[in-house]
């Protein structure tokens, strides 16, 4: 079993550069016709870009690629894992990033916003705990609903693995079913009624809101499920009807999401629904044909993949969790320097790239390094495995040996998006 797709870490990470590019050059004057801006509204700068909306508008649909890639890579992670290394890996992942970027955020907030600073205290207290905020409250920066999702999708392979009953063929299963369910009655909604209706709005409330139900959602993380095993042996039939299934369901998820901003931005009422599903379906289908390439290959010894894709790799998360408030500040800050608004999205997109590679290069694995020998001291670490594992450890988590506990802890790179 190969456990890491070369392909993931170049496709997520234009899924992140897809979703910033949407945010920046779209959603920061779009919002105006919804209403619903998060805080990066108290740090915007007073520009629009509608001659680029037909080439950005899409760009959501990256948050649907970063679910099947994450779906695919927590199933790889969890099948080679005890329940508390597979944990401590997530939690190894998802905090060092999360306390990093979402600090920077706050510091963001506070010193570009034009909102009383009590306004973000409790926001990113949830942050950093990573709290979902509930219906009624504010995110510290709205792509933060995307690890509301992939947060229960973790507590929901952990609990699997526990039982020691429930394996990932079941839990894809579930996730099929449920998501495939609603993701139907979603459509018929969609269907009869229009964004303002209250059935209309209820659902749209499962995508962002109620993320963490994993209702909208749960069929892009099944599908990641079935993919992963699929690279590791031929799917029965009725796994493929599974598989069939998960793309009619986030298709579905995608047509409805699509219609709604269509319909209710009139800046993009001339574009087709059909664009960002022919996006996300084209990056399924490329993970498709490389978990297809990986089986078929398995007993061949593949050259390593090289390390600046992996750095991509490692860039995406603190860029999804950067671009949109601090990448809005950063533009702002351009803007009122003289640059015009296209440079000053661009220049900003390169050097939040910059910063998160230092974020990922260094910033990270001394965090990690503190939470590890931290959870050491207190003897919180899993003990399975033999002290023979313990450089290998060392070196993947940036520590410095000895470790007072051995252990191995999956910390894939794959995230949210």
């Amino acid at each position: 079993m190969k456990s890491h797709l070369p392909l993931l870490d170049p496709l997520r990470f234009g899924a992140a550069v897809g979703v910033a590019i949407f945010h920046q050059m779209f959603w920061s004057w779009a919002w105006v016709s919804i209403g619903v801006p998060g805080f990066e509204r108290t740090v915007a700068a007073d520009v629009i870009y509608p001659s680029a909306a037909p080439f950005t508008w899409f760009g959501w649909v990256g948050v649907e690629i970063f679910f099947v890639i994450s779906g695919f890579v927590i199933a790889n992670s969890a099948s080679q894992s005890s329940p508390g290394e597979f944990l401590l890996g997530r939690a190894l992942r998802l905090y060092p990033a999360v306390w990093v970027c979402g600090t920077a955020t706050f510091l963001a907030l506070l010193l570009f916003g034009n909102g009383p600073a009590s306004e973000f205290i409790l926001p990113y207290i949830h942050a950093m705990l990573m709290v979902p905020k509930g219906v009624t409250g504010q995110w510290l920066d709205e792509v933060y609903w995307t690890l509301a999702a992939e947060t229960a999708f973790y507590g929901l392979v952990f609990c699997a693995m526990l039982t020691k009953r429930i394996t990932l063929r079941h839990l894809a299963w579930g996730l099929t079913i449920c998501s495939a369910i609603f993701n139907a009655v979603a459509l018929q909604v969609a269907s009869c009624t229009t964004p303002s209706d209250l059935p209309y709005l209820v659902i749209l409330m499962f995508r962002v809101p109620c993320a963490a139900f994993l209702l909208s959602h749960g069929c892009f993380f099944a599908l990641g499920i079935w993919l992963f095993m699929s690279a590791n042996r031929q799917l029965t039939r009725l796994e493929r009807v599974a598989v069939a299934i998960t793309c009619l369901s986030g298709a579905a998820e995608i047509y409805v999401f699509a219609s709604f901003f269509l319909t209710s931005i009139p800046a993009i009422a001339d574009q087709s629904v059909v664009v960002p599903i022919m996006v996300w379906a084209a990056a399924v289908l490329l993970i498709a044909l490389a978990a297809n390439r990986s089986r078929r290959s398995a007993s061949i010894a593949s050259p390593k993949a090289p390390a600046y894709l992996r750095t991509l790799g490692l860039i995406t998360y603190p860029l999804y969790l950067t671009h949109n408030v601090i990448g809005t500040a950063i533009i702002r800050a351009l803007i009122d320097a003289g640059l015009d608004a296209t440079s000053a999205v661009w220049i900003a997109l390169g050097l939040l790239m910059l910063v998160c590679w230092f974020i990922c290069a260094k910033i990270e694995p001394a965090v990690r390094s503190a939470l590890m020998l931290t959870l050491a001291h207190f003897g919180k670490l899993p003990k399975r495995l033999s002290a023979s594992r313990r450089p290998a450890l060392a070196r993947g988590l940036g520590l410095r040996l000895p470790l007072p506990v051995s252990v191995k802890v999956k910390v894939a790179v794959a995230e949210p998006g």
